[in-house]
């Protein structure tokens, strides 16, 4: 079965700056390296996007200037149609849709077709996955599903039985660019976070944290990386380090494309999000050798990779006074901190993109080889 799949559909909103659009971009190439042919159906074009591999066929599967005249229930059905048009045409071997309205979309849209698809969850299924809208539509829908990828335990088991019976947890993939850097014979007086500006990552908290830091470490300087979403986290975090009189010691850094020179060399990296799926910044934070501080938040992405005292710290969800001890703890026992980011820096073994790529394979083959028995 491994040498008949050749064509690959990934299925997506865009592929602006994002978890779950880098994990797609990253994938995507892999599998055409590997010889696959693969197309990223998106819905709209973003404003800061991932750049994609040239072998990959980006296809815009959204809305025209005229379906956005129709009304909210001839659009949803726009989008249905349009997407199952494409299937129709490109005939792939598999469907990958990553998040929730990607998910429903391409459940949707292959009805009848025989098309395997395989879904995957991105997020903390509380407050996105338990609307009722929600509930009928995983009743309806994710039995079809040839597959599930969650990204931790606790997202697989907030689904029933049938889902998660035939799912995989598997990590995201660090870059090569953040495995097997130098470790800097000095650090600089640096904390670094980064993460789209967005309401749940929290980074109001992790300011208000790290002006406590500056109380006993007037000397370090924190530098947040990350695009503006637009939902207006930005100007909060402008108006509340004007507030705070930090603007000489908390600077808001915006996207990076050369993230890890930017971050190799910080004394820690400190996340602070109410809930989230696998963070990719810790993961590259941990690769690089940084010691990390997160908040243990739901569904337990941080918790999956940071074993406390060990090889991280985790502190309680919105404690920004929790937060700012721990990063004030690594400042003031360097070579605590430094044991940390040692035993971080492992996670390049386990979770570098070749060998995530080889999990992903694996259960696609898998999932592929249910598919071709059921059609004989």
């Amino acid at each position: 079965m491994k040498c008949a799949m050749k064509k690959i559909v990934f299925h997506l909103n865009c592929l602006e700056r994002g978890g779950a659009e880098r994990v797609v971009t990253t994938l995507s190439g892999q599998f055409a390296a590997h010889g696959y042919e693969v197309y990223i159906a998106t819905e709209w074009t973003g404003e800061d996007e991932y750049e994609t591999d040239p072998r990959v066929r980006r296809v815009h599967v959204g809305l025209n200037v005229q379906q956005e005249k129709h009304n909210r229930l001839r659009r949803f059905a726009d989008r249905i149609l349009n997407l199952r048009r494409f299937l129709e045409k490109v005939q792939p071997d598999l469907v990958i849709a990553f998040a929730r309205k990607a998910n429903y979309r391409a459940l949707t849209a292959t009805v009848g077709m025989k098309l395997p698809v395989l879904i995957s969850v991105r997020i903390n299924p509380i407050g996105y996955y338990d609307f009722l809208s929600d509930k009928i539509q995983i009743a309806l829908l994710f039995r079809r599903a040839a597959g599930c990828v969650f990204q931790t335990p606790e997202q697989r088991d907030f689904f029933p039985a049938y889902v998660r019976s035939n799912s995989r947890i598997i990590l995201n993939p660090i870059s090569d660019r953040f495995i097997g850097n130098e470790m800097p014979a000095q650090r600089e007086k640096v904390v670094v976070h980064s993460g789209r500006l967005v309401d749940f990552k929290n980074q109001c908290m992790l300011i208000r944290a790290f002006a406590l830091v500056h109380q006993k470490h007037p000397d370090y300087v924190l530098k947040i990386y990350g695009p503006d979403s637009y939902d207006g986290t930005k100007q909060k975090l402008e108006e509340l380090i004007g507030r705070l009189e930090a603007w000489p010691y908390i600077r808001l850094m915006g996207s990076s494309s050369t993230l890890e020179k930017e971050m190799r060399c910080a004394a820690l990296a400190a996340f602070s999000s109410d809930y989230e799926g696998m963070p990719n910044v810790i993961l590259e934070a941990m690769a690089l050798g940084l010691p990390v501080v997160s908040t243990d938040c739901p569904p337990g992405g941080p918790r999956m990779v940071i074993t406390p005292e060990v090889n991280g710290l985790l502190v309680p969800v919105g404690d920004e006074r929790a937060l700012a001890e721990a990063v004030s703890r690594l400042i003031e026992h360097p070579e605590f901190a430094q044991k940390l980011g040692r035993s971080a820096a492992k996670i390049g073994e386990s979770a570098s993109a070749e060998v995530i790529f080889e999990e992903w394979r694996s259960y696609i083959e898998e999932i592929m080889e249910k598919s071709y028995r059921k059609k004989l």
